[in-house]
C-alpha cells in the first residue's frame, strides 16, 4: 500500500481492498494493455509529462491510469460522467497506486465542474478526454494554459463531433488524436462493448425479460448496431429509428424494422437512445407511448431524452428500483426512466467488459506516446490513429487470443502493388 497523501476526492478510501481485487480481475482480460505497460515501465515515454485523464472511473480505466503512471506521467484522473464512477476503484487507485483521483459516483454537476477545474489546475501537457468537456473548458475559460498543451486524445463519438466543431470554428489550436475512429476501437468497443453493457445495465436496473419485448433503438451507428444485434439475440423484436438514409437502409437490410420515432412510439416496450444528439425522445413521443414504457440512454450525455418536458407532463415522480424512476403522467399512464437518462451501462452496471476496453485503452496509451514523440511536429487539427498502431494492437490481441492468421506471400505483395497484371 502506498501513502495516501496524494490529492484526491473519492467517496471512501476504506473501499480500496475491494477495488484492488476488482482491478486485478479485470486485468486478466487486458493482455494488450499489459504488454504496453511493461514496455512503458522500461522506456518511460511520458516522463515529465503532466497528464489529465477525464474518463469513466472503472476497473478497466484503472489499468490505463496504471500504465500511464508506469510510463512516467504525472497523472490526475477525473470522472467523465457523474454516475459512472466505481467508488471502490477510485479508492484503490489512490491507496494502492498513488494516483490522484477526483471522482465520486452520484456527484452533482457543481462537483463535476469543480473536478474539471481541479484537473486543469494541474496544467496538463496531455489531456485524455471522454466527451471533450475538459478541452472545451480549457478553450472557453483557460486559454492562457493552451501553450502548455502538447495535445489531446478523444475516444467518444460525442467528443469527436465537438472537436470537429471546434476545428470548424478555428478554436482547436493544438493536435487532437481521434481514438474513437481507430478500427480496433469503434468496431469492437462501440459495437460489442456497448451492445452487451447496455443490455446488462437495463437488466440490472429492471430485471425485465427482453424476449418478446419490442425494443426501439434510436441510432444505427456502431453503438446502435451492437445494441440492436444484442437485443435481437435475446429474443426482442427490434425497431430502429434513424435520420441517416444510408444507415437506415443498412438497418433494414440487417433485418430490422425502420420507422420514425413518432411511428415507433406506440409499439415500444423499451426505448434505447444511442445517437449522440439531443432530444431524440420528446414530449410528442411520450404522449404516444404505451403505459409502462421504459426509456433509457446509452449515448454520452443525458440530453438524448427530454426529461425536462417529461417532468412537466408528470403529476408524480417516484423511484421504484435503484436507477429506475416512474413518471406518472397527468393522463394517468406511466413512463419509466432508467439511470436519470445518463449512460445506463455505467449508471446501473459496470460499463464495457475489460476484454474490449483492452484495445480501446491500448489506443489511448499509444496515442499519448505518439503525441509526445511528435511534439512540435503536428499542426493543429484532428488526427487518426496511425494504421501501423491500429494493426499492432490487433496483432497483439490475436496473439493473446491464441489466433493465428495468414501472411501475404512475396508474389501476393507484388501483385497488390502492381497495376500491370490483369486478366
Amino acid at each position: 500500500m502506498v501513502a495516501t497523501q496524494v490529492k484526491h476526492d473519492v467517496k471512501d478510501l476504506s473501499l480500496a481492498p475491494l477495488g484492488k481485487q476488482r482491478i486485478d480481475w479485470a486485468g486478466r482480460e487486458m493482455p494488450v494493455l499489459r504488454q504496453i505497460q511493461e514496455r512503458f515501465a522500461q522506456e518511460k515515454p511520458l516522463a515529465g509529462i503532466r497528464l489529465v485523464a477525464c474518463c469513466h472511473v472503472t476497473t478497466e480505466t484503472a489499468h490505463l491510469a496504471i500504465a500511464l503512471k508506469h510510463a512516467g506521467a504525472d497523472a490526475v484522473l477525473i470522472a467523465s460522467n457523474p454516475l459512472s464512477t466505481q467508488d471502490d476503484v477510485a479508492a484503490s487507485l489512490v491507496v494502492d497506486y498513488g494516483i490522484s483521483v477526483f471522482a465520486q459516483k452520484g456527484e452533482d454537476n457543481e462537483t463535476y465542474h469543480r473536478h474539471v477545474n481541479i484537473a486543469l489546475d494541474h496544467r496538463p501537457n496531455i489531456i485524455i478526454d471522454d466527451g471533450s468537456d475538459v478541452v472545451a473548458t480549457l478553450i472557453q475559460e483557460r486559454q492562457q494554459q493552451i501553450p502548455d498543451l502538447i495535445g489531446t486524445t478523444e475516444e467518444t463519438t460525442t467528443g469527436i463531433v465537438r472537436l470537429k466543431a471546434m476545428l470548424r470554428d478555428g478554436v482547436l489550436t493544438f493536435p487532437a488524436m481521434n481514438v474513437n475512429d481507430a478500427d480496433t476501437k469503434h468496431f469492437f468497443d462501440n459495437r460489442y462493448g456497448t451492445g452487451q453493457s447496455t443490455l446488462d445495465g437495463i437488466i440490472r436496473a429492471t430485471n425485465i425479460l427482453l424476449a418478446g419485448k419490442t425494443v426501439v433503438v434510436a441510432g444505427y451507428g456502431w453503438c446502435g448496431k451492437g445494441t440492436a444485434l444484442r437485443a435481437r439475440g435475446m429474443g426482442a423484436n427490434v425497431i430502429v429509428t434513424e435520420v441517416d438514409p444510408v444507415r437506415a437502409i443498412e438497418a433494414a437490410m440487417d433485418g430490422f424494422r425502420v420507422m420514425p420515432m413518432e411511428a415507433a412510439a406506440p409499439y415500444g416496450d423499451l426505448f434505447i437512445t444511442v445517437t449522440g444528439n439531443k432530444h431524440i425522445i420528446r414530449g410528442e413521443h411520450f404522449e404516444r407511448m404505451k403505459d409502462g414504457a421504459i426509456v433509457c440512454n446509452s449515448g454520452h450525455f443525458d440530453i438524448e431524452i427530454d426529461l425536462k418536458t417529461l417532468k412537466s407532463m408528470a403529476s408524480e415522480v417516484k423511484q421504484v428500483r435503484n436507477f429506475t424512476e416512474e413518471y406518472r403522467l397527468n393522463s394517468g399512464k406511466s413512463i419509466v426512466v432508467l439511470g436519470e437518462g445518463r449512460l445506463i451501462n455505467l449508471a446501473a452496471a459496470e460499463g464495457h467488459p475489460s476484454a474490449v476496453m483492452d484495445m480501446s485503452f491500448a489506443n489511448q496509451a499509444l496515442a499519448c506516446e505518439y503525441l509526445v514523440k511528435n511534439k512540435g511536429q503536428l499542426e493543429p487539427g484532428l488526427y487518426s490513429i496511425p494504421t501501423e498502431v491500429d494493426q499492432e494492437i490487433a496483432r497483439l490481441k490475436l496473439q493473446a487470443m491464441g489466433i493465428a492468421i495468414d501472411t501475404l506471400t512475396d508474389e501476393q505483395v507484388e501483385y497488390m502493388n502492381s497495376w500491370t497484371s490483369g486478366t
